[in-house]
């Protein structure tokens, strides 16, 4: 670059300054002249530094000072028009770089900073104009040839494109780049002939590559060449015998063209070799699966299940596949046992913690355990606001409610509205933990944004129930919620219980007797709570001796209320 010249200026000038030389002998234009330039170099060198520091604007300054006592130096043209270009002022900065370029055009680098302008300013051709005049020669510059090939793409000239990507090959040798372009432009001009030949070239020129095989592959399989895709592949694998890549091609193209024992000898090659990555077989597995069920595909199946299980029977990705199928025959739980073992080995896969924890909230769940996998969801996947709400959810059915507030207002903010059933849900739910936390205010405010989004919502409604007749609240509108449950569920028991305690507070104690007694009869195995709240209502009613035989059936359980002892030792509830 020029810049050199600048600091020869500076070391002239000091040297005229030597004793040995005299200012006498200089005229005044060659003294002026002499001071711009050690001008312009001293400005030039802290426009350098204020650029290198990043203090672009400082830097423009300098330059700015610099070109006024030097106006015809390239090197600061060229400077000045790099600072525009950096802050994205390319219209500015064209024609100090214009100018930087006719005055030095031996200078490769003015030239190629003229030509990324006029890229900037989409002006293509303009840029491609510069890059062929520098590539003219066959034995210089040719590395630009990829430049000037990309400007025709995106310009759609694409034989332009073309000879500059012939130019590049025959500078660089053959390369997969190069060849994929060609290829594209040639599909696009439907000469698939040439296309194919840009492959085979590839093919020879890498041999044994089966990723160049199974482009060219592609190619001819998605232009209708299925024959032509065989004979390919056929010829390679004769070559190459052990590349399960191709042997995945060949089932894959004998079972289109309908040569079903040719491609299931091919497949099973391919599974059984130790060069074929457990997740390309996995791939296959799924593929297969997509299938129509037939005996055949279900032989098939069965045939590559054993082999997995003899080969990769702790890969993740195979594991993940074997579930998959288990899902497809509707067998739920060999399926999640299939993806818990997937993800002890690879727990990043949001689709399978998903899997696991959508269903794993059937009667009977073990909450402790899905636990461990909304608490691996949640690290793995941090910001995604599904995973905190199953968390929040399972943590409130372990009653570990401050935790499960975080987790569900973690979820809420995540969520921000995007999914208002998610939304729904969790108000509900964060009502039920502030309720046992103490804060009712805030469990009954989260009641009621959950009843906005969904006034229908039964767990809702009849947690808010319970709740506002627990603390003697709005009775008449407690009444509303639980009688609209239990009038569309109204066999069942907790339900039912709701209605009748909200009906015992209002002291309503036959008709809560009618209702508890249904529950009763409804549920299999009453909870500890039903029959304390049945021998409550039968004290009410004057049946002591009966209250008495039911508060001890619910003294049996673990459930029942503190004072429940209490009542069975004095035979009456204190106040």
């Amino acid at each position: 670059m020029r810049v050199t010249s600048i600091f020869l200026l500076i070391a002239f000038f000091f040297l005229n300054l030597n004793p040995g030389f005299s200012q006498a002998s200089l005229s005044k234009k060659e003294v002026k002249a002499q001071e711009q330039k050690a001008n312009a170099s001293r400005f030039f060198i802290e426009g350098e530094k204020a650029f290198a520091l990043g203090d672009l604007e400082k830097a423009s300054q300098y330059l700015a000072k610099a070109l006024e006592f030097s106006p015809e130096e390239p090197a600061i043209s060229f400077k000045i028009a790099t600072v525009f270009l950096r802050t994205n002022q390319a219209a500015k900065a064209l024609p100090y770089a214009q100018k930087a370029a006719s005055i030095d055009p031996s200078n490769l680098y003015y030239t190629l900073l003229v030509a990324e302008i006029y890229t900037k300013l989409q002006q293509p051709l303009q840029a491609a104009s510069l890059l062929e005049k520098l590539t003219q020669e066959p034995t210089k510059n040719q590395q630009y040839n990829l430049e000037l090939a990309s400007i025709y793409l995106n310009a759609n000239e694409f034989d332009k494109a073309l000879v500059a990507l012939d130019r590049a090959e025959a500078y660089f040798g053959v390369r997969e780049p190069f060849t994929v372009q060609k290829q594209r432009i040639y599909l696009r001009k439907d000469q698939l002939n040439k296309a194919v030949a840009e492959g085979e070239k590839l093919i020879a020129t890498f041999p044994g590559n089966p990723s160049h095989v199974l482009s060219l592959v592609e190619i001819l399989y998605n232009n209708g060449q299925l024959d032509q895709a065989i004979q390919l592949v056929d010829r390679e694998i004769t070559r190459y015998p052990n590349q399960p890549e191709l042997q995945l091609a060949a089932y894959t193209l004998f079972k289109d063209k309908g040569l079903l024992p040719q491609a299931n000898t091919f497949l099973y090659s391919a599974m059984v070799s130790p060069d074929l990555a457990a997740s390309a077989k996995a791939n296959a597995f799924q593929g297969l699966l997509q299938e129509l069920k037939t005996v055949e595909r279900e032989k098939e199946l069965d045939s590559l299940e054993q082999v997995f299980l003899k080969f990769h029977s702790e890969d993740a990705s195979i594991l993940e596949a074997l579930g998959n199928r288990r899902k497809a025959e509707k067998n739920q739980e060999e399926a999640l046992t299939y993806f818990k073992k997937s993800l002890a080995i690879q727990p990043k896969n949001e689709r399978l913690l998903e899997e696991v924890l959508t269903n794993s909230f059937g009667e009977g769940a073990d909450f402790e355990e899905v636990a461990q996998y909304s608490r691996m969801a949640v690290e793995e996947f941090p910001e995604k606001a599904e995973f905190w709400f199953y968390e929040g959810i399972l943590l409130s059915a372990l009653k570990k409610d401050s935790l499960a507030v975080d987790a569900l207002e973690t979820a809420l903010q995540l969520n921000a509205d995007k999914n208002p059933q998610l939304a729904q849900v969790a108000h509900g739910s964060l009502g039920a933990s502030w309720y046992q936390l103490g804060n009712k205010e805030a469990a009954f405010a989260n009641f009621e944004k959950a009843l906005t989004l969904n006034p229908n919502d039964e767990q809702v409604l009849n947690n808010y129930a319970y709740f506002l007749a627990l603390d003697l609240q709005e009775l008449e509108k407690a009444l509303e919620m639980a009688q609209r449950v239990v009038k569309k569920h109204p066999k069942n028991g907790t339900y039912l219980d709701t209605l009748a305690w909200v009906l015992y507070q209002m002291k309503r104690y036959s008709e809560a007797a009618v209702h508890l007694e249904e529950a009763l009869r409804y549920e299999k195995e009453p909870s500890g709570v039903v029959m304390e709240h049945y021998g409550d209502i039968l004290y009410r009613l004057e049946r002591g001796e009966e209250a008495i035989i039911w508060w001890t059936k619910a003294s049996k359980t673990s459930e029942g209320s503190t004072e429940l002892i209490q009542k069975i030792k004095s035979g009456k509830i204190h106040e």
